[in-house]
């Protein structure tokens, strides 16, 4: 499988059909699900249904959500990685990772490596995040990589307010500099 992205410790790649068990454990884990406004997952066929969903999307848009390993192993810690929302025409900078990897820095790595591949290799014009007001954790992450807080608006029809980051190649550069 075609290595995406390198950071210093992280690979990114597709999400295939071998990661169903790794992304079974992580989205049947309440602590992993709590701020994603998502249920937990109860079976592998779901799995199996969102792994289909961002095999379409890497031949729709050419990016998605990638399975993100250790450098050192080769180990599963979760997935990072763009999406096109069409309901907002808007592209999603989102994270998620096995409870034992929080805290290291691992979601920020991925995320300005994320970026950067958006910009320079996507040229893309603007990425947004979204997290829940409670998420704090994802809040820090999406600042320390020099997004800024653009609004408080649903995420999903009918769900409470969550709070929107975005950046572009500038903004990001010229925070990258302070």
């Amino acid at each position: 499988m075609k290595i995406l992205i390198e950071t210093e410790r992280l690979l990114l790649r597709e999400i295939t059909f071998d990661d169903k068990e790794a992304l079974f454990k992580l989205h049947s884990d309440p602590a992993v699900q709590k701020y994603t406004g998502e249920p937990v997952v109860k079976s592998v066929e779901e799995i199996e249904e969102m792994i289909e969903k961002r095999i379409i999307d890497y031949k729709k848009y050419g990016f998605g959500r990638w399975a993100t390993l250790l450098k050192s192993g080769k180990q599963f810690v979760g997935w990072a990685g763009l999406a096109y929302l069409p309901e907002f025409d808007e592209i999603d900078l989102g994270y998620r990772f096995m409870p034992e990897y929080w805290g290291l820095g691992i979601a920020t790595e991925a995320s300005r490596a994320i970026l950067n591949y958006g910009f320079d290799s996507l040229k893309l014009g603007k990425i947004v995040a979204i997290a829940m007001n409670e998420n704090k954790a994802s809040m820090r992450v999406m600042e320390k990589v020099g997004m800024e807080f653009d609004k408080f608006a649903p995420y999903e029809l009918g769900s409470e307010d969550a709070l929107w980051y975005w950046c572009d190649k500038k903004l990001i550069t010229k925070n990258k500099r302070h």
